[in-house]
């Protein structure tokens, strides 16, 4: 849990120093992979329960882009994984950007942080994908 004398606190990812084409790409890959070597050393359970449903979730996005799920299941494991991804980030990724999305300012993240910047992360890449595949003609609304 985040001690919440630690929220203004900065935190340093190790990339945050780094050149602007390899620091591009490993804010990318902070986005789209919330795990980390120290969250699996401490939290083996909660990480693997995470990887498993992302293993799922991803079986779920293989099905819609075959045409055989349902926008509203679709919607409903997109909405779960949202859900695992905060508890998988409290552990592995506890931080969050302070101030505008091109800066290098980072700093310990609250719970309520972590809910708000996964919903909003999930909500662009979810509308994303679902819309690629709803112009592709895969997901029935």
């Amino acid at each position: 849990m985040v001690d919440p004398t630690m929220l203004t606190d900065p935190v340093q990812p190790a990339y945050a120093d780094g050149a602007a084409p390899r620091r591009l790409l490993a804010e990318a890959w902070d986005h789209l992979w919330p795990w980390s070597r120290v969250g699996f050393t401490q939290q083996k359970l909660v990480q693997a329960l995470g990887l498993a449903l992302a293993v799922a979730v991803t079986t779920v996005w293989v099905l819609a882009g075959m045409g055989e799920m349902g926008a509203g299941a679709l919607i409903g494991w997109w909405v779960g994984w949202s859900a695992c991804e905060v508890l998988v980030r409290r552990s592995a990724k506890p931080y969050v950007k302070e101030g505008p999305w091109w800066g290098r300012r980072y700093r310990a993240a609250s719970l309520m942080d972590l809910i708000c910047y996964v919903a909003f992360k999930n909500l662009l890449v979810g509308a994303l994908l679902f819309l690629t595949l709803k112009a592709l003609g895969r997901v029935v609304v």
